[in-house]
């Protein structure tokens, strides 16, 4: 608006100093939010093909939030309506994703177990702390990946008083305070891997709730390059998994397992289209410096999965996990 003299009225040109709401500003914000509440909302859309870059963004996916604060700084600084109605969108898309991870889980449940699930790092140089941190959860299971040979015996010494029976196959093992029976190890290995590989395990633990079946496992890392992610190693060993899985008679299934990918990857859709994934709690536990993804997973079939946190950090590189499992 320009302002008029009021003797003359001729327009002087002079613009009225105070800041105005226009539809119209802030294109470029209200672009780029509508573009966050996409990905958030169909991640699927994006190509996985070459770079693989579908995975790479759901691995990552609870983090697209950050946009949401600085999308709605811009609005405001730029004083666009427009741009605050649309930061709206993605800020309502990661509400129906992740908030139901932030709610209080349930109280206590007549039916319930408590596990536990640490990749315990080959690297680690205090295994016998690793393993009392692991023992002071109190956790009817607890599932171990990277367990060296020469370290089985540091965890044994700390464990078994508390977790009477264990089971080992190559780097995985299991504690139980529940009997365990029908060990096995699960035939996960890529087919291109010729050196020995044994990641995976299969056990019945008699729990005072039933027989539940369990797999500890280690699915193959993922590498972030110039080519960009490479994960059909870890998809290949997901997809065998998940064939396990559906040939196991009905029943309780509890996976506990460093799986090096999200539960939002479309690389792990072989186990998250069979099993319930965690209902409370983010728990990222990797990397143990700066943790910004949960490649550590508990997922259960024909059971809730809740109350998932992190412990402390161990000697590892992960942080341990633990979450309940309200068994039906």
């Amino acid at each position: 608006m320009t302002a008029t003299s009021a003797d003359t009225g001729v327009d002087t040109g002079a613009r009225d100093p105070r800041p105005t709401w226009r539809a119209p500003r802030g294109r470029v914000p209200a672009a780029l939010a509508l573009l966050t509440a996409l990905l958030l909302t169909f991640p699927g859309s994006v190509p996985n093909a070459g770079l693989r870059l579908g995975s790479l963004l759901e691995s990552f996916l609870p983090w697209l939030g950050l946009a949401v604060p600085v999308l709605l700084l811009v609005a405001l600084l730029r004083r666009s309506a427009l741009a605050a109605v649309a930061v709206l969108l993605p800020l309502a898309a990661w509400g129906v994703l992740f908030g139901p991870l932030l709610l209080p889980g349930p109280g206590p449940q007549p039916r319930e177990l408590l596990v536990l699930q640490h990749n315990v790092s080959d690297e680690n140089t205090d295994p016998v702390g690793t393993a009392r941190a692991m023992a002071a959860a109190g956790a009817d299971l607890i599932g171990v990946q990277e367990l060296l040979p020469e370290a089985v015996e540091n965890y044994r010494r700390t464990l078994d008083p508390e977790y009477p029976h264990h089971a080992v196959r190559g780097t995985v093992a299991l504690w139980s305070k529940h009997p365990l029976s029908e060990v096995s190890a699960l035939d996960i290995k890529p087919r291109d891997l010729t050196e020995p590989w044994n990641r995976g395990l299969r056990a019945v633990a008699a729990t005072p709730h039933g027989e539940v079946v369990v797999h500890v496992v280690h699915l193959p890392s993922m590498r972030l390059g110039a080519g960009g992610l490479s994960s059909q190693r870890r998809d290949e060993s997901a997809a065998l998994l998940g064939r396990v899985i559906a040939e196991e008679a009905p029943g309780t299934v509890i996976l506990l397992g460093d799986l090096n990918g999200t539960t939002e990857d479309r690389g792990l859709s072989s186990l998250t289209e069979q099993l319930n994934v965690p209902e409370r709690g983010f728990g990222f536990s990797f990397p143990v410096g700066l943790p910004v993804a949960r490649i550590d997973q508990v997922m259960a079939r024909t059971a809730t999965v809740t109350d998932l946190r992190t412990l402390p950090a161990t000697g590892s590189d992960h942080l341990p996990v633990t979450a309940r499992i309200l068994l039906p």
